[in-house]
């Protein structure tokens, strides 16, 4: 009688712990499977959405695109002995169908504004940095200096740095961007459509 009885207890526990177990189990998920189902309804619908809607991602005018967190699509980097060379190119970005946003320090700095505030913001509100290297490029310490600032950006704000080279050896090329593929400026025009679909990227 008490082995009877010692096993109708322990079969009571077992279906009680069952059924509670059970009972916990459809009021809420473990965590496990919870996060399981969870991630896999978060990449499903990743999936659907950039399926359904790839060109959200490419329209750069959207006002709730990421371009407008920022004041210039480009701030360009360049020696004031190359000005000529790159109000043509700041030209040609402002007038394609795009209408990039240029940072062009002679145009845009404020008057009374001290040199380092002014590039390091036009730095830091950009997304992309085009570095016009030329000669006069590499002797300019205001050069190097915005360039720095650049490179320590950079990898903070997801933004992407642009060498450009004009009439400067490689073994010239500044250390600090032997990292970066550059643009070599040749054909003026060619190079200028290269900056372009750059930025675009």
């Amino acid at each position: 009688f008490a082995g009877w009885f010692r096993r109708l207890l322990h079969k009571s526990k077992s279906s009680s712990t069952e059924s509670s177990l059970n009972s916990s189990r459809s009021a809420s998920p473990s965590p496990s499977s919870s996060s399981a189902e969870n991630s896999t309804s978060t990449s499903m619908s990743l999936v659907r959405s950039v399926r359904l809607s790839p060109t959200s991602v490419l329209d750069i005018n959207a006002s709730g695109s990421a371009r407008w967190a920022k004041s210039y699509d480009v701030c360009i980097c360049h020696s004031e002995v190359d000005l000529e060379l790159v109000e043509e190119l700041v030209s040609y970005l402002e007038s394609q169908p795009e209408s990039f946003r240029c940072f062009l320090q002679l145009r845009d700095a404020a008057p009374g504004s001290a040199v380092v505030t002014e590039l390091c913001d036009a730095v830091q509100n950009s997304h992309c940095w085009v570095m016009l290297i030329t000669p006069d490029f590499l002797q300019d310490p205001w050069c190097k200096y915005q360039m720095h600032q650049a490179l320590a950006e950079a990898p903070m704000a997801n933004g992407r740095t642009i060498p450009v080279l004009k009439g400067v050896d490689r073994k010239d090329y500044p250390r600090e961007l032997r990292n970066l593929y550059y643009i070599y400026m040749a054909l003026k025009e060619n190079s200028f459509r290269q900056i372009r679909d750059t930025v675009m990227r």
